[in-house]
């Protein structure tokens, strides 16, 4: 006999989220959380130690973030850093900040790039439905950006940011749905540009990203839509245009033009494996082909499955992922 209690499964999508009767939700999947790392955490492949702590953006809405910096000599000698704004990953709806998995995976790109990195705990589905993660994302960049004079217009003093940040040098980054935030955000700045005269910002990677559209569902089974599709349903149900909106569906018809991207250099990285691939390899090419002025590259790394570098952050291959991005960061 079927259950009539509060716990009874209103929603779910296996293997990632579950919604109860009484308004629980269950990640189901998602990486535990870690503490910051402490003051003396070396990394090993590096040797360059990395610290990092936790700071509040803005208290309403609520919006925090992890901030990694890589303890170096010339850095107390006021060799400014560049800054990496980073949006995690995890579908919209899973996933933070604070996760092992992301945190690990920063600590060694800010150990291998020597960066400072500012990684965004921005709200989630189902309990904030896009587009609230972009207006999030989209405060706290700019308030990384307010940053850069000694006027903040009444925002809250960050020291690792003003002491040893380079604010011409700022960089977006991310992975899978932080990925598309990384392009939704960049296509804001190119239109409304960000505060404090910044018109652009150095450049952005887009690592695996979530891109998707009508047409990929196509010749499914039964008529059946994609994970990727119900996915954006579930964390942004007023979508206009649905998957094909701009901000899933960067190359739909009717979408803004790419040529409008508000950073110089662009990196783009698939993996062969990934059921993301084509549509990461799409918007490398519809950049390209778009009158877009700036420089975009392409990596695709074989044998390897979604998020690999942030799952298994260990293996040569992530670490080689690693270093083309540090790469990227550095030049």
């Amino acid at each position: 006999m079927a259950s009539t209690s509060n716990k009874d499964i209103v929603t779910e999508i296996l293997p990632f989220i579950r919604i109860y009767k009484d308004g629980t939700v269950e990640r189901l999947i998602e990486s535990p959380f870690v503490p910051p790392s402490p003051y003396n955490n070396h990394h090993p492949e590096t040797g360059v130690p990395v610290t990092s702590k936790d700071i509040s953006i803005s208290l309403q809405p609520l919006i925090g973030a992890r901030l990694f910096l890589p303890l170096l000599p010339n850095t107390l000698n006021n060799n400014k850093l560049p800054i990496l704004v980073y949006f995690h990953g995890g579908g919209f709806c899973f996933e933070s900040a604070f996760s092992a998995d992301h945190h690990q995976f920063l600590n060694s790109l800010v150990s291998e790039a020597k960066i400072i990195a500012v990684s965004v705990e921005y709200r989630l589905a189902p309990e904030h439905h896009l587009p609230i993660a972009y207006e999030d994302c989209w405060t706290a960049l700019q308030w990384v950006v307010s940053l850069s004079t000694n006027d903040h217009h009444g925002t809250s003093e960050e020291p690792w940011l003003t002491d040893y940040g380079d604010f011409e040098r700022v960089f977006l980054g991310g992975d899978s749905a932080g990925a598309n935030i990384v392009h939704n955000i960049a296509m804001r700045i190119g239109k409304e540009g960000l505060c404090n005269g910044m018109k652009a910002v150095s450049g952005a990677f887009l690592t695996h990203p979530y891109f998707w559209g009508s047409s990929e569902d196509e010749g499914g089974d039964n008529g059946e839509i994609s994970l990727a599709h119900v996915i954006w349903n579930f964390v942004y149900p007023s979508a206009p245009g649905g998957v094909d909106n701009p901000m899933m569906n960067p190359v739909a018809a009717g979408s803004p033009s790419l040529a409008g991207i508000g950073c110089s250099r662009l990196l783009v990285s698939v993996a062969e494996k990934d059921f993301l691939r084509k549509r990461g390899i799409g918007y490398y090419e519809a950049v390209k082909e778009s009158g877009w002025n700036g420089e975009i590259e392409l990596v695709d790394v074989k044998g390897e499955d979604h998020a690999f570098q942030i799952l298994h952050w260990n293996t040569q291959n992530s670490k080689n992922l690693i270093k083309r991005l540090a790469h990227f960061l550095q030049n």
